[in-house]
Order: structure tokens, then sequence, then C-alpha cells
């Protein structure tokens, strides 16, 4: 007896919960008891019977347990763009104000986003998100939710976002360790804007590096020492990946996510067989860190890791071709005080052997501060592992978690305070105020303004300030109020007679 389309579908998503609610386990410590489904050890490949050698089979299963769980993400921002005057306005005198001064445009864009927990949780690409000042989630069955930023990562190109629903259809996890080069696997997003696509292919490669993170940045002298290097391990596919794609699923026959889809290569930005996904093994340790502390727990080994090969093993008088050589470790680092040397050759972590920088990094990202991670080491020829506790950004070996402060208005600024003494106000000449002793680079000051390190604020919209708490109340008073901006006005010392004044954004 044949089964009609209908009963088809309907034993599908029957399957298909089952296979979810069997999958279900708790992630300790998680804010609001999120969990996420997690397939077992060798499961990762639906087996189909009775079908030819070397025909791909029925992807109906894979597809119908996954896409329910991809969402299309729309994501709206603005940008102010100044219109540069011609050489005729510049002879008539004309300037930028007779053109209404700087303009704000409107963009939108759109990607796709996995539903990781049934409480709202949607993990997608960060540059899906970057930037966006509103997001849309539509999720398979068409209806619509407003959503905020949890956390993002730009080092593996990861973010997490929520909507306020419960009793969603969360994918299940597989282990992206056991892919095969040759594997089928599904691509599952929302292509130009089409929702709800599926394509087929196959795993191209893995453990790919195509420094699209690190801007092209040279890797193998440098040290993970102190700074969040970009992670690239990439899955590579040749399913059919296009603009709107980016932060969907990756899945096996299972349907389960061993991959976020972020990258394609391609001459005109279109497909051209050539797609990467993030390993699922990373999605789900920087997801949870997110969600949990409000960024990654990087775990920091100190030591820059470079790629053997037979060439360069001759210029670093290596007797082996293979594996991970140390090319420096500095000596306040995690792996000098484990008794890791320069020239000392990895072949194995935690088990897994270890051939390639991208591979070792991604093994390295999976850890967090304090855990601890044993590497095989090579030294003159001899074997011998050593255990190394990893350590956070700071030298110690404890979770870092955000300050809430830094996603606040006042945040968002980039700038340092200090509060100024009695004597040092009667000294400048004022009765109050409040001193910027340090702007940063890429917050607002240091990307908008022409404000300096010693500039004094007195002032923020209509109240006088006098100190860094009045400061950041008054600034956060106006985004809690609604208003799009403020004006912060103040003086340099030496110039207490000459006001500035520069209007900052609260959104």
């Amino acid at each position: 007896m044949t089964l009609n389309n209908s009963w088809k579908t309907a034993l599908i998503a029957v399957s298909a919960s089952v296979a979810t609610i069997a999958g279900y386990r708790a992630i300790d410590g998680y804010r609001n008891d999120v969990v996420i489904n997690e397939a077992g050890s060798n499961g990762s490949v639906m087996k189909f019977a009775n079908l030819p050698a070397g025909q791909p089979g029925d992807f109906t299963f894979a597809a119908g347990a996954s896409a329910p769980a991809v969402v299309h993400i729309k994501a709206k921002s603005s940008r102010t763009v100044r219109q540069m005057p011609s050489i005729f306005d510049q002879f008539f005198g004309m300037d930028d104000d007779m053109f209404g001064g700087p303009r704000t445009q409107n963009q939108e864009s759109s990607g796709s986003g996995v539903i990781i927990s049934e409480d709202g949780y949607i993990v997608t690409n960060n540059h899906v998100v970057e930037g966006a000042s509103e997001l849309e989630v539509v999720t398979y069955n068409k209806k619509a939710y407003d959503a905020t930023v949890v956390g993002t990562d730009p080092s593996t190109d990861i973010a997490v976002i929520k909507i306020e629903e419960r009793k969603l259809p969360a994918i299940t996890f597989g282990n992206s360790d056991e892919v095969k080069v040759g594997e089928w696997v599904l691509a599952v997003g929302n292509p130009f804007n089409l929702e709800s696509t599926v394509t087929a292919g196959i795993i191209s490669a893995i453990g790919r590096n195509i420094n699209i993170l690190g801007q092209g940045q040279r890797r193998g002298q440098q040290s993970d020492q102190k700074q969040d290097s970009p992670i690239e391990s990439f899955i590579q596919t040749d399913a059919a990946v296009n603009p709107g794609n980016s932060g969907g699923a990756l899945v096996n026959l299972s349907g389960h996510l061993i991959g976020i889809n972020t990258a394609i290569a391609s001459p005109n930005g279109a497909y051209a067989g050539y797609a990467f996904a993030v390993p699922s093994s990373i999605v789900k340790k920087v997801s949870t860190d997110l969600i949990k502390f409000g960024n990654v727990q990087r775990g920091f080994i100190g030591l820059a890791p470079l790629e053997l090969n037979n060439k360069n093993a001759k210029e670093l008088d290596s007797d082996l071709d293979e594996g991970i050589y140390v090319a420096e470790v500095p000596e306040d680092g995690a792996a000098n005080s484990a008794g890791i040397k320069k020239g000392d050759v990895i072949t194995k972590v935690d088990g897994i052997e270890t051939k390639s920088e991208p591979k070792f990094r991604e093994l390295i990202g999976r850890k967090r501060p304090g855990e601890k991670v044993t590497l095989t080491v090579n030294r003159n020829g001899k074997e011998k592992d050593y255990v190394v506790t990893l350590r956070n950004n700071k030298g110690g070996e404890g979770v870092v978690k955000k300050d809430p402060e830094l996603a606040s208005a006042y945040g968002k600024l980039g700038i340092t305070l200090e509060d100024l003494s009695a004597k040092d106000k009667e000294k400048i000449g004022l009765r109050n105020g409040v001193r910027i002793s340090e702007i940063e680079k890429d917050g607002f000051f240091g990307e908008q303004t022409n404000i300096e390190e010693g500039f004094i604020i007195t002032r923020v919209g209509n109240a006088k300030v006098n100190s860094t708490k009045e400061v950041k109340e008054q600034i956060n008073a106006a985004k809690k109020n609604g208003e799009e901006g403020v004006l912060i006005c103040g003086v340099y010392e030496g110039s207490t007679s000459r006001n500035y004044c520069v209007g900052i954004p609260v959104e």
C-alpha cells in the first residue's frame, strides 16, 4: 500500500518530532533553561535501503526535519552619508549645509537563521545582523516576529538573536567531526528572498581557511596570546548557496545541523560551485557562550602555530613535514607554563590527529578559559603529551563575562571618563565637568568626531554633569525616553572660553 503525499508529510513531521524530543539535552548554566537538540554519536548519516550504488537517495526526510527550523531574517539599517561639493560649489561659496548637510540612507538586507532552542534562540551569521537597527524574523509557517541581538562573534562570523515565542521547531545538532568528504548534504536557507529553499550537494573539503575573517592577515606567525584571532576551519560544499543563504543550515541526510552556511567563492557574487560553512562544533560552542555569558569565552593557548609541509620543514630544520610547528611561545602564556617550547611539533590535540593550522585553531577554539587541552608533541624525534590549562585574554583562568554597560548607549561611544577633583576644577576654572581620559578608535567618538582625549564634558543635553555617573545616566536616559540623539558640550583645558558641542546617537 502506498502512502499519499499528505500522510507521507505527516509521517516525516512525526518522525522529526520524535527525533527532536529524544535528542534534547540541557546545557548547564544556560539562562532560562535553554536547551538544544543533539544527535547521538555515530548517528550522523541516514541509511537508505534498496538504493543503487552511488545514488544520493531520498532527501525528503532531511528536508522535512530541518526546513521548519530555518528562518528568514530581514535586517534594516541606516547610515549617514555626506554629499561632497564639486569644484563649482566651492567656487561659488556653497557649502555642505546648503545641500541639507549629511543625509541618512535606509538600507534593507536579508539572510537566514536556524532555530536552536524551542524558546526562540536563533543562530545566524554576524554579517547578517551587523549594523542592523531593526530585525524581523519570518518562520517556516509565515509568522513574523521582531528579534533582538543576544550576542555576536566576528572572529567566527556567528551571532545569536532571539524572538519571543515558545514551542518552536528547534534543529538537532550533528557532529561536524564525523563528516566525510563525499558525504551528501543539504543547504537550507532563503536565497534572493525566496523563503525556505533546499539545495543538495556533497562535502567537497573540510578544514578550509579562506582568509575572509582575518582580512588576509598573515597566519602562522601570530600567537593567539590575548587576541581574538579569527577561527576559519570551514566545511566546503558544492550545494548551491547564494546571497540570502548566509546564516542558514547545512545538514546531513538525517536532517542534523553540521554547519552554518557563511560564504561563497564567486567572481560575480552568485553561486559558482564553492560554498563554506562554519562547523557545528564551533557553532554550538559560540552560541552557548553568547547566550550564557553575553560574549565568547576564548581559551588562549599562548603559541604561534605554523602548518608544516615539505618545503618549510627544510627551512625550519624540522625532521617532520606534517603537523603544527610551534613558531613562537610567549613567556607569560599557557603553553610556556606547560613546558611547550619553540620548535616543538604538535601532532595531536586531545588525541585528534592535527595536520592543519585551521583545524588546530578550531580544536582550541572550542574550549573556554580554565579548561585543559592535551597536546601530543614531537620533540627531537620523541613524542610526549603536555597538558595545557587555557587562559582568558586577561591572563587568568576564569570566564570573563561581558560588561552590560558596553551594550548601553553610553558604552557604544567608546570613551573612558574620569572625575575631576575640586582642586582640578578650580585650576581649570570650571564649576563642573568630567574629563575624557581615553577614546577608542572603533567607538563613536573615535570614528565620527574630532574630539580628542582630555576634552571636558560639562553638559549632556540640558543637564550639567559633574561625575562619570551623571554622564552615563543622562545618555542612557535619553535613549530610554525615545530620543534619537543628545547634545554633549564641553571645553578643553586652557581654552575654557570656547565651548564645543557634538551630537551623539542614543539609539
